[in-house]
């Protein structure tokens, strides 16, 4: 198999259908993808996996709803300098609203609903929330370019002297999910403004933006490149990019230094001398849009998914009908300890073919005459190998721990990842 073949073979697209994780329908419209039950239990996982992550790096959750006035994106700059990308008013008697491009407006107005000490920063708000973008219908395709987007969102409000520190562990986080997701960076980039009128004005803030991004990647240590012209319009960026098997680069997860919309929102905080100060925003998203994490996902490790991801975390075959009540009582036993099992009897066909039909579960657990009489399961992981025959408890207990650790390892001998 040639190179050719094999980027086709993982394509997203055709994995996705094949898989059944996602497909689309005419009457939905282009770039608006429905997930199919095992797609759906790998962006769930995903969400639950970054809300945790979240929380246990201080950030709270909170909803906002995906439409907002117009007058909302006029004050954020949304509509002067982005409006061609979002979807066209709707009227609402004498108001127009619409569908938000951006959850970064509808936080700062949650900011903005209580008054705020210094003591309470950094205040750091995060949100799984949907957005929309009007894109071209030349440029869809599959999860990795969408109308509908799922978000992982999140906005530190922080004083100046905080602000790098914020930033820092933004990328702090967002390199954990990747070795836990197994999936890496192919490059960092400083996105910088470039010519024309898409950008706010204030040069100054632009420059001291800027200057702290910079001192956040020099003090990570991290290669990066510069590039003009790939900022957010309200401020530069630092880009987390992936490329998939084609070469195509894409960005996945980003961090953003903001000075201008807590400006326009008339954001503040009372310092400690009683007056009133002006907060610093961080944006930072650390799977960025939950279509394109998946994509790359499914791309990367060709439907095979990490153990905590997969939709099938174990598959139990019984040898003949005889052993289908010890199976079934397994997927039980799994199922109560949380994971994710299913039964694949003799009515699916033979213990080959239902063995082939299983090949992207981490884990088979096989019982024939023997292992149902010993209590046992002969066990099979997705690599190859056949750890032997364990007790079921045992089995049970071991996936559940490969599972709980997360990362990409499927039995405790597997090398370091």
């Amino acid at each position: 198999m040639n190179d050719h073949d094999r980027d086709r073979d993982r394509d997203h697209r055709r994995l996705g259908r094949e898989l059944g994780l996602f497909d689309t329908d005419p009457l939905m419209g282009a770039g608006l993808p429905y997930w199919l039950p095992d797609g759906a239990i790998v962006r769930h996982t995903l969400e639950e996996y970054v809300r945790q992550a979240e929380r246990a790096a201080g950030y709270r959750h909170v909803y906002s709803p995906v439409l907002g006035k117009r007058e909302l994106y006029e004050l954020s700059g949304h509509w002067d300098h982005y409006s061609e990308d979002m979807f066209p008013p709707m009227e609402l008697g004498a108001e127009q609203v619409v569908l938000r491009p951006s959850l970064c407006p509808h936080h700062a107005l949650i900011y903005r609903s209580r008054s705020h000490s210094y003591r309470e920063l950094p205040l750091r708000i995060a949100e799984l929330g949907g957005m929309y973008r009007s894109e071209p219908s030349g440029v869809l395709g599959g999860l990795t370019r969408v109308r509908a987007i799922q978000l992982n969102d999140a906005h530190v409000f922080c004083t100046l002297e905080q602000t790098v520190e914020e930033a820092r562990a933004a990328l702090d986080l967002i390199g954990r999910a990747y070795a836990d997701l197994g999936i890496r960076a192919s490059r960092y980039r400083l996105s910088l403004p470039g010519e024309g009128g898409r950008y706010v004005a204030g040069p100054g803030l632009w420059r001291r933006a800027t200057a702290l991004l910079r001192e956040v990647l020099d003090g990570s240590g991290i290669a990066y490149e510069e590039a003009e012209g790939e900022a957010a319009f309200y401020g530069p960026k630092i880009d987390v990019q992936i490329t998939d098997r084609a070469g195509r680069e894409a960005t996945l997860s980003t961090v953003q230094i903001d000075f201008h919309q807590p400006e326009r929102f008339g954001l503040y905080y009372v310092g400690a001398d009683g007056a009133r100060h002006r907060p610093v925003m961080v944006h930072r998203s650390v799977i960025g849009s939950v279509e394109r994490a998946v994509a790359h996902l499914v791309e990367e490790h060709g439907g095979a998914f990490p153990v905590w991801l997969a939709p099938v975390q174990l598959s139990v075959l019984p040898v003949s009908g005889a052993q289908e009540e010890p199976a079934a009582e397994l997927v039980r036993r799994a199922v109560a300890a949380g994971l994710r099992a299913e039964l694949a009897g003799p009515e699916q066909g033979s213990l080959g073919a239902r063995v082939r039909a299983a090949r992207l579960a981490p884990y088979q657990a096989v019982i024939g005459e023997r292992e149902a009489a010993d209590g046992l399961a002969a066990v099979r992981l997705r690599d190859g190998r056949r750890p032997g025959a364990l007790p079921v408890g045992e089995l049970v207990r071991r996936i559940g721990e490969r599972a709980a650790a997360r990362g990409v390892r499927l039995w405790e001998s597997d090398p370091p990842a």
